[in-house]
C-alpha cells in the first residue's frame, strides 16, 4: 500500500506543486519521465521495511519522488529556468511532502486498525473441525513376502549385452 501511495502521488503532486510554483505545463516526454521515475521510487519504497521512523522514511521517499518529479518536469520544459527552484517552487514541495507523508502514514495506521478490528470479528474461513469419532485403522494380520528375486537381481551385474567372448 505504502509503495502505490508514494509513487502516485510523487507524480500527482509534483505536478501539481510545480504548477503552483510557476513551472510551465508538463509535455508528454516529461510526463512519461515522470512516471517512470515515481514508479521506480514506488517499487523501492514498498520493498523496505522499516521498524522505527516510519514518517521519516516516507517523507524521504516522497521528497526523493519529488526531486524526480522536478527533474523529468524540467527535462521536457519548452523553456528551462536551470537547476535553481524559484521559493515558491520549494515551498510547495516542501508542504506537498509533509502534508502527503501525515496523510499516507496515517492512513496505514487506519488500514492496520481496521483489519484487527475485522479480523478479532470474522472468524478464521479454514478451522480445523473436531473429530468426535475415533477413525478406525485397519492392520493387516500377516505382512507380505517380498519377491526376493528381484531384490536380489536388481543389484548385481552389469547393465548391457552379455559380453560375447
Amino acid at each position: 500500500m505504502r509503495g502505490a501511495f508514494v509513487g502516485s502521488t510523487s507524480g500527482a503532486v509534483s505536478i501539481a506543486a510545480h504548477a503552483l510554483g510557476g513551472g510551465a505545463a508538463p509535455t508528454e516526454s516529461s510526463v512519461v519521465l515522470l512516471m517512470l521515475g515515481c514508479a521506480a521510487v514506488g517499487a523501492v519504497i514498498a520493498s523496505v521495511r522499516v521498524a522505527r521512523h516510519q514518517l521519516l522514511v516516507v517523507a524521504a521517499a516522497l521528497s526523493l519522488g519529488q526531486a524526480i518529479g522536478h527533474i523529468a518536469l524540467e527535462m521536457g520544459a519548452v523553456h528551462l529556468h536551470g537547476p535553481q527552484l524559484s521559493p515558491q517552487m520549494v515551498a510547495a514541495h516542501a508542504a506537498a511532502v509533509a502534508v502527503t507523508a501525515v496523510l499516507i502514514r496515517a492512513g496505514e495506521r487506519g488500514c492496520i486498525s481496521a483489519l484487527s478490528a475485522l479480523s478479532r470479528r470474522v472468524p478464521a474461513p479454514f478451522t480445523e473441525v473436531p473429530v468426535l469419532v475415533p477413525v478406525a485403522v485397519r492392520v493387516p494380520a500377516d505382512s507380505p513376502t517380498p519377491a526376493r528375486w528381484l531384490l536380489v537381481g536388481s543389484g548385481t551385474g552389469t547393465r548391457g549385452p552379455p559380453r560375447s567372448e
